[in-house]
């Protein structure tokens, strides 16, 4: 996962620096663990990596916005930000120009990327006795 992780990172315009591995591991373990904890499985399963992947890049850039913003100033928001469509539900950002400031969209845009498709982990669920 933690490859797959780097290209979205890379498809938002941002390339991984000198110690960041790290960081990304461990968004990647806590994300891993909350998916196992919250549906009581011992691995995450097949139809939730891709939520966990970007749960895990969410983690990840929040980590960085927290502890080295200028690190992620050079995300591509535009790109990223305005518009992405999962399967039939597309999610809109930024409606008009000028609408919100760049801080309000990245945090839109992180806010999405920690909370979308959490409501699928209920298909994968197990009772816990």
């Amino acid at each position: 996962m933690v490859e797959q992780a780097r290209e979205r990172l890379e498809s938002f315009g941002y390339l991984l620096k000198d110690g960041d591995e790290v960081i990304l591991a461990f968004s990647l373990q806590k994300v891993e663990n909350t998916i196992k904890n919250d549906c009581n499985v011992s691995s995450v399963p097949k139809g939730l990596v891709s939520i966990a992947i970007d749960m895990a890049v969410g983690e990840f850039l929040t980590a960085k916005k927290a502890f080295t913003p200028d690190d992620i100033a050079g995300l591509d928001l535009d790109y990223a930000v305005k518009q992405i469509q999962a399967g039939d539900t597309n999610t809109v950002f930024a409606t008009g120009e000028g609408n919100l400031t760049p801080e309000q969209r990245l945090n839109n845009f992180l806010n999405y990327l920690l909370t979308h498709g959490r409501d699928e982990f209920s298909c994968y669920r197990k009772l816990r006795w």
